[in-house]
């Protein structure tokens, strides 16, 4: 069915997007395909801290969002989900924040939609709301990308924080939807396609490209010819359909471990969502921020 000359697209979820805000500028990307998509409601935004071998630790949570409330900002709208600044430092078992109650919170809120926690860093604030409020462990489903599947491979998001992870992981009755390392891997972008397609579409897109040239490497850091957009998978999950991916299935179900994600699909829907909002911004008609 057309609506303004538009199909009229249903929520299936709502999302709260956990990420380290202030390293690799994926998780932006990521986090401006969620906001961008009319099929699932971004109620909130939580940062969390950076690996120290970006530098030492501190603010670089608090940086993360400051940048997130720069993405949430521009790409506007009348229901912008608030921004919450999560632990500075690793799990220790008793650390608290506002973005850790905030998913408490979110997870308590009677709402007929699910609620998906999406977190593509460590597990630092999943933790510390798990282990505030074990009651909300049935009552959403995290999609985390991180963790490996071959057994002693590093993986940044899980080592940045071990103990996060592992408190998080023992929880047989969490319902979990994995990207692991082999899998996020895949969503490779040449450096040449990411210039072309994010600063070619739109000002959020440029906002976006611009992160990337302002990102500051370390001296130990090559960058060659690709850069994966890892972070993006949980889209599938969240706002599109994840029937072309592939996993495998465990805990009874509850718990899937994706093998392969179609990203054809993936980032074809990310650029169109950047130039159509771009172009109903354009013409005055994209007020929601939320191009259905």
């Amino acid at each position: 069915m057309e609506h303004g000359g538009r199909l009229r697209l249903a929520e299936q979820c709502r999302v709260v997007v956990d990420n380290d805000w202030a390293g690799d500028p994926d998780g932006l990307v990521a986090l401006a395909h969620h906001l961008l998509s009319p099929t699932n409601r971004v109620v909130a935004v939580t940062s969390s801290f950076l690996n120290p071998v970006f530098g030492p630790l501190g603010s670089t949570a608090e940086r993360g969002s400051a940048l997130a409330r720069e993405l949430v900002d521009l790409v506007g709208g009348p229901s912008r989900p608030p921004v919450y600044t999560g632990a500075e430092g690793p799990f220790d078992g008793t650390s608290t924040s506002a973005a850790s109650a905030a998913i408490v919170a979110e997870a308590r809120r009677d709402d007929d939609l699910p609620l998906f926690l999406v977190c593509a860093g460590p597990l630092t604030n999943v933790a510390a709301a798990l282990q505030e409020a074990p009651d909300i462990t049935g009552r959403l489903t995290l999609v985390w990308v991180g963790g490996a599947r071959a057994a002693g491979a590093a993986e940044y998001n899980r080592d940045t924080d071990p103990a996060a992870a592992e408190l998080v992981l023992a929880r047989p009755e969490l319902a979990i939807r994995q990207f692991p390392l082999e899998t996020y891997r895949r969503c490779a972008y040449s450096v040449a396609e990411l210039e072309r397609d994010l600063a070619g579409s739109g000002r959020v897109g440029r906002w976006l490209w611009t992160r990337f040239l302002e990102l500051p490497l370390p001296d130990w850091i090559r960058l060659g010819g690709v850069w994966p957009l890892g972070d993006s998978p949980p889209v599938l999950v969240t706002a599109l359909d994840d029937e072309s991916s592939t996993w495998t299935e465990a805990a009874g179900g509850t718990r899937r471990v994706y093998t392969d994600v179609d990203t054809r699909l993936l980032f074809g829907d990310m650029l169109a969502r950047l130039r159509l909002h771009e172009s109903r911004q354009a013409r005055g008609g994209g007020g929601t921020g939320r191009d259905g």
